[in-house]
């Protein structure tokens, strides 16, 4: 039994529940799970343990025309067809370069208004309009 375990995983895409999705881009397999979801757990079951999800707020995709537009990676939904690796009741910590939140036990409104203080400043008004529109806040 080990104490004050921490695991640390990268993400692509987290939703405003906590949704963690670390293996597909919508429904194009990406990578493989690489035992995300066992260490995370694990972790957090470890006396004085924490889990971190860490994340750059954006990302550059490369679009049809072979132009580039920057996304927030954080984002309302998960984009659709996408694998959820992390269920959120399995968050634990949510970290990206605007900070560090903690979302275990938090109820969705809580989540949604903690994730958007950690998303990109040029994003954050259109997730909380999003949000809003789902009724999370």
């Amino acid at each position: 039994h080990n104490k004050k375990q921490v695991s640390i995983n990268t993400t692509l895409e987290v939703d405003l529940t906590g949704q963690v999705c670390s293996e597909s881009i919508g429904p194009k397999q990406f990578s493989g799970t690489g035992g995300q979801a066992e260490t995370a757990i694990g972790a957090q079951m470890s006396e004085g343990g924490k889990s971190f999800i860490a994340l750059y707020s954006t990302a550059d995709v490369k679009q049809p025309d072979g132009s580039r537009k920057t996304i927030s990676k954080i984002a309302p939904m998960l984009t659709q067809g996408a694998v959820v690796t992390l269920h959120r009741a399995h968050v634990d910590y949510v970290v990206t370069e605007y900070g560090v939140v903690r979302l275990k036990g938090a109820p969705i409104n809580e989540r949604a208004r903690l994730l958007i203080s950690i998303a990109h400043p040029d994003f954050r008004a259109q997730l909380q309009e999003e949000a809003e529109k789902l009724n999370y806040l």
